[in-house]
């Protein structure tokens, strides 16, 4: 082959391969997740002395309560990462992306990310600790904060995130806020022993989990614990549980993988088996749950009639509640200031417009201004009685 005919054909192999070759990798799919905005805080002298990283997790149906609890749970400050369950309509998947890609804050800021590959949750399986830890895995590279928070659609803050912000401020950052025992009870032969199998790790439809006939016996290598599935976590013991610089996070998982209800026992049975951890744990989730009668496995649907008591727990969040059921209203008109549609009023947003307090828009002036109520007292007292040298260390792992 002379020259001229070799360049002929290096030229005409060489179209060829721009041709189909590379537009080939410029459109192939990036899987995982993919940030909705980029983040880039407004620009200001101040700064929020702490920062929350938030899981917000929904299912099929879900999207009008996620909306509202998102809406009640936005701040500038902190970062929402929000998973709808693969098992959700395409079409929720749609509308939950065209909600936070056309809000304007959400858009000015860059804090709110919708998980792009979703995963399917199976509630009594593993998945749903799988998808908790991939959330923690994607905040921790994405962003800088000091406490993880995971929620559900059907959780709601009782207090503004101003008054949470101010609240923790005052703490230590490697506190854990992990509601755990080791007193399994029950839980010993229905938790403990039994095997299970989720579907939900291979198959694109949603399952029950498949039970295996053979139990096994209780492990001797380290202690279980159970507790809420529901937590505050430092950014130091999220980075232990997803990096894992020693094997027991890894070898707690492999175990919880065949272990019902494991978000209500991984994260417990990993920091109370941890030498460097196990003495940062607050035994409280911050939660004000309403539980049926013993054992104590589903949460009841609050009302008007738990009002009272939702505020004297001096919690921070609550669980659960149905789709605009009348007593988030009232949350939302007396404890968060909140009105319909818009955010929960802070000092981030604009002042009181005649006597309505409106929180719609940031004002980049006000970016790290915090605006107290009452909620901040509430939840400093819970604090402080938790932390107090008669309960924290009496109360630990024991």
């Amino acid at each position: 082959m002379g020259i001229k005919e070799f360049m002929i054909y290096f030229l005409v192999a060489s179209v060829l391969f721009m041709l189909f070759f590379i537009p080939t990798i410029l459109i192939r799919p990036t899987t995982g997740f993919r940030p909705v905005t980029t983040v880039h805080l407004p620009k200001s002298i101040n700064s929020y002395p702490v920062t929350f990283a938030y899981l917000i997790s929904a299912s099929k149906g879900d999207f009008p309560k996620l909306k509202r609890a998102l809406q009640a749970l936005y701040h500038p400050g902190n970062y929402y990462l929000l998973h709808m369950d693969s098992g959700a309509p395409a079409s929720e998947h749609l509308e939950l992306a065209q909600f936070v890609s056309s809000d304007p804050v959400f858009a000015q800021v860059g804090n709110v990310w919708v998980v792009q590959k979703s995963n399917l949750v199976t509630y009594r399986g593993p998945t749903m600790l799988a998808t908790t830890l991939h959330a923690m895995a994607i905040l921790l590279r994405t962003c800088n904060w000091d406490w993880f928070i995971n929620l559900s659609a059907s959780d709601y803050p009782l207090i503004t995130q101003d008054d949470l912000i101010e609240a923790f401020s005052g703490i230590p950052k490697d506190l854990n806020f992990i509601q755990h025992s080791s007193h399994l009870g029950w839980k010993l032969n229905k938790r403990g022993k039994p095997i299970i199998i989720d579907p939900g790790f291979y198959s694109l439809n949603k399952s029950e989990i498949w039970w295996v006939i053979k139990q096994r016996t209780l492990p001797t290598a380290f202690k279980l614990y159970t507790g809420s599935a529901w937590t505050i976590l430092s950014r130091s013991f999220a980075e232990y549980c997803v990096v894992g610089w020693e094997n027991l996070p890894r070898t707690l998982l492999l175990y919880y993988t065949n272990f019902v209800s494991s978000p209500e026992g991984y994260f417990q049975t990993v920091i109370c088996n941890s030498e460097d951890y196990m003495n940062t744990t607050v035994n409280h989730d911050l939660h004000y749950i309403k539980w049926d009668i013993p054992p104590k496995q589903h949460p009841r649907s609050l009302g008007l009639k738990d009002y009272r008591r939702m505020i004297f727990s001096n919690a921070a969040f609550s669980r659960k509640f149905k789709q605009d059921d009348p007593v988030l209203d009232k949350i939302d008109r007396e404890l968060l200031k909140r009105n319909h549609g818009q955010f929960t009023f802070g000092g981030w947003c604009s002042e009181n417009v005649g006597k309505y307090n409106t929180c719609s828009t940031l004002k980049n002036d006000r970016f790290g201004v915090l605006k107290l109520g009452p909620g901040s007292r509430r939840l400093k007292a819970l604090l402080t009685k938790m932390l107090s040298v008669r309960n924290f260390k009496r109360r630990q792992c024991k």
